[in-house]
C-alpha cells in the first residue's frame, strides 16, 4: 500500500471517529434532555394528581355540605311543623279555656239555683233523715264558697245530692232517731219509711205510734190496732223478717 492510501485511511478513521464522537455527544446530549422532559413531565403529573385529590377532596367535601345542608332544611322543616302544630295545639287550648269559663258563667249560677231548688224539696218532703239531708245542703253552700274548690267538684257534688234524694224514693229503711212532737220533749223512736210513701215511728216500748202527714207537715199519733203491724214492718226493714204483707197508713204527700 502506498503512503498516500494509509494517508487516506488514517484522515478516514480520524473523521469517522470524530463523526462518532460527535454523534456521541448528540445522542447524551438528546438522552439528557428526554430525562430532563421526562422528569418535567413526572413533576407536573405529580402536580396534577395533587390537584386531582385536592379537587376530589373539595367534591367530597361539598358533597358532605349539601347532604348536611339538605338534613338541616330538613330538619328545620321538621321543627317547623312541630312548633307550628304546637302553635295550633295552644290556641286551642286557649279557646277551650275561653269556652269553659263562659260555661262557668252559666253553670255557677245554675247550681246555685239547684241548691235552692233541692233545698226547698227537702223542706217540703217527707222528713226522712231530715238532719243529715239538711247538713248536706249546708255543706254544699260552703262549698260554693271554697275558692280551693274546684267549678267541676262543686257541680259533682251537686249532682251527687240530687242523687241521693232522688234514692229517698224507693229506699225500705228503718233507724232510731228523736221524735219532736213540738212539745219540747223529744223521744227516741224507731223511724220506718217505705220510699216517700210512707213515714211511720214507734216508741222503743212499742206502747206508742205515728205516722207523718206530710199534708199538715204533723206527726198523727196512731191507735193500738197499728202497733204489731208497725213492729213488723221495722223487723222487716232491718231485715229481721222475710218480706211480707203489711198493713200501714198512708199519708204520702198530696194524699188526703
Amino acid at each position: 500500500m502506498s503512503k498516500l492510501s494509509k494517508k487516506s485511511l488514517i484522515a478516514a478513521a480520524i473523521v469517522g471517529t470524530l463523526t462518532f464522537t460527535a454523534s456521541a455527544d448528540k445522542l447524551d446530549n438528546l438522552q439528557k434532555e428526554e430525562a430532563r422532559k421526562f422528569a418535567a413531565s413526572a413533576k407536573s403529573q405529580n402536580k396534577i394528581n395533587n390537584i386531582y385529590e385536592q379537587t376530589q377532596e373539595l367534591l367530597a367535601d361539598y358533597r358532605n355540605t349539601v347532604d348536611e345542608a339538605e338534613v338541616l332544611a330538613a330538619y328545620n322543616d321538621h321543627v317547623q311543623r312541630m312548633v307550628d302544630d304546637q302553635k295550633a295545639n295552644i290556641q286551642s287550648l286557649e279557646n277551650q279555656i275561653a269556652g269553659i269559663d263562659k260555661i262557668k258563667q252559666g253553670v255557677v249560677p245554675l247550681m246555685y239555683k239547684m241548691i235552692e231548688t233541692l233545698e226547698t224539696f227537702v223542706n217540703l218532703d217527707v222528713p226522712v233523715n231530715l238532719d243529715s239531708r239538711q247538713n248536706r245542703i249546708e255543706n254544699l253552700k260552703d262549698v260554693m264558697n271554697d275558692s280551693n274548690v274546684t267549678t267541676s267538684e262543686q257541680f259533682r257534688l251537686v249532682l251527687e245530692a240530687y242523687q241521693i234524694e232522688a234514692s229517698y224514693g224507693t229506699i225500705f229503711d228503718a233507724y232510731q232517731g228523736e221524735l219532736d212532737l213540738g212539745d219540747g220533749n223529744p223521744i227516741t223512736v224507731d223511724f220506718v219509711h217505705m220510699g216517700r210513701v210512707a213515714l211511720v215511728a214507734q216508741s222503743l216500748d212499742y206502747k206508742r205510734a205515728w205516722v207523718w202527714n206530710n199534708e199538715s207537715r204533723s206527726w198523727e199519733e196512731l191507735g193500738d190496732e197499728y202497733a204489731s203491724d208497725i213492729t213488723d214492718t221495722i223487723r222487716m226493714a232491718r231485715k229481721q223478717l222475710p218480706m211480707d204483707l203489711t198493713k200501714l197508713p198512708i199519708f204520702a204527700a198530696g194524699a188526703k
